[in-house]
């Protein structure tokens, strides 16, 4: 197959890696995003065989030089896979309609949800935040329309997008490579660990490893931690990210007891390599969102045998059920409740988060998600390929 990947911001390293093993590939990409995020750089890294087509400027700029672009190359590929199902799909949308390509949107965030979470969090005003969810309902109804099918991550994510599509199958993102993400042999192995990544030794360590975004939940993380120290933990957390800065200074405006002394923050580590070491090294994992179409850390969490505590929302409520501990929505006693059992009972804990990496081996392991994918695309270029024989 002739893959074009159509990106509407940011992606994920593993993701391309993956298209890249099942068909020939090419990415279309704002310059921007790919440069900041460093994804430039992973896929020299990594010498993955594809093309790679960089659209400079702002977002107006972007829709009209990609949907130039989809206009005079579309029917150079077999099939185009779009990101999501907003503005950056309906250039695909279009583009593959007119000229009989198989368009298919690739679904990982529920975009009604997470926009009510900027009003939740007073960004937008009542009349920006109602002509936005207008603009967000019309382009999901186009795209629906348009696209020859959805893959939705997540049994969630798949009924939020069965509202904007007769044709929604089941995807599983990138999934986990569970032969990278493993369970560290004993003890010893973490004391050695934390020393290589010059983390604390005698500290209950809590990494929170999502982006700091409009739709995470960093405060009540904080805020749970804070109460657990309170009542004798000595908890630690800990962030990953490129926004990690962001949430040292979220921190500080919280105004948190001694929080320079238990709140640490990092860049980015590379998800192949490095990730994984940062998971094997934590007592728990914590994700707290006001939103979540599925939720990829506690899954990778949870193959490393490590326990994770999760806000009972989207996708995370309903894969993450009886393998994590999960919490109600904003609520940071319940979670310092949480990181307190695990501090008490850690062969307990350790014991059901080994159970869970059983379930992500059989359900969320990569080799699935990337089969199923491959799968989906072929299916559809067999059809288009019948409709126009039929013509």
């Amino acid at each position: 197959m002739k893959i074009l990947f159509v990106v509407e911001g940011f992606t994920d390293i593993r993701f391309v890696k993956g298209l890249s093993e099942i068909g020939g590939l090419t990415v279309l990409v704002p310059s921007r995003q790919y440069r900041s995020s460093g994804l430039d750089k992973r896929i020299l890294y990594e010498r993955l065989r594809l093309k790679v087509h960089e659209i400079e400027g702002s977002r107006l700029a972007y829709q009209a030089a990609s949907f130039a672009y989809l206009w005079k190359h579309a029917r150079e590929f077999d099939i185009i896979l779009a990101q999501e199902a907003l503005r950056g799909s309906l250039n695909s949308g279009l583009s593959g309609y007119l000229h009989g390509v198989p368009v298919v949107n690739y679904v990982g965030v529920d975009a009604e949800a997470y926009f009510r979470c900027r009003r939740e969090r007073r960004q937008y005003g009542p009349f920006k935040y109602f002509i936005g969810q207008l603009v967000i309902r019309g382009l999901l109804s186009i795209n629906g329309k348009l696209g020859t099918r959805w893959v939705a991550v997540g049994p969630y994510l798949k009924e939020v997008c069965a509202r904007y599509s007769r044709r929604v199958e089941l995807g599983f993102a990138y999934g986990v490579d569970t032969d990278l993400y493993v369970p560290l042999r004993d003890e010893a192995d973490r004391v050695a660990l934390r020393q290589q990544l010059g983390l604390p030794q005698k500290a209950f360590l809590i990494f929170l490893s999502s982006r700091i975004s409009h739709e995470k939940d960093p405060e009540t993380v904080l805020q749970a931690a804070a109460a657990a120290r309170k009542a004798g933990l000595n908890a630690v957390v800990f962030n990953l990210g490129g926004g990690f800065q962001d949430f040292l200074n979220l921190a500080q405006r919280m105004r948190l007891p001694d929080a320079d002394q238990w709140v640490i923050g990092r860049p980015a580590a590379h998800p192949m390599y490095d990730l994984p070491r940062y998971y094997q090294a934590a007592d728990c994992l914590a994700q707290a969102s006001l939103a979540e179409g599925a939720g990829m850390s506690p899954l990778e969490a949870l193959a490393c045998g490590t326990p994770a505590v999760c806000t009972a929302v989207g996708g995370m409520a309903r894969i993450l059920k009886s393998h994590a501990r999960l919490t109600p929505r904003r609520d940071p006693e319940a979670m310092a409740k949480e990181f307190l059992w695990i501090a008490a009972n850690p062969d307990e804990a350790r014991k059901q988060a080994l159970e869970a990496r059983q379930f992500v081996i059989r359900e969320w392991n990569r080799n699935r998600a990337f089969q199923s994918l491959a799968e989906i695309l072929e299916e559809c270029c067999r059809e288009a390929a019948a409709k126009r024989n039929c013509r």
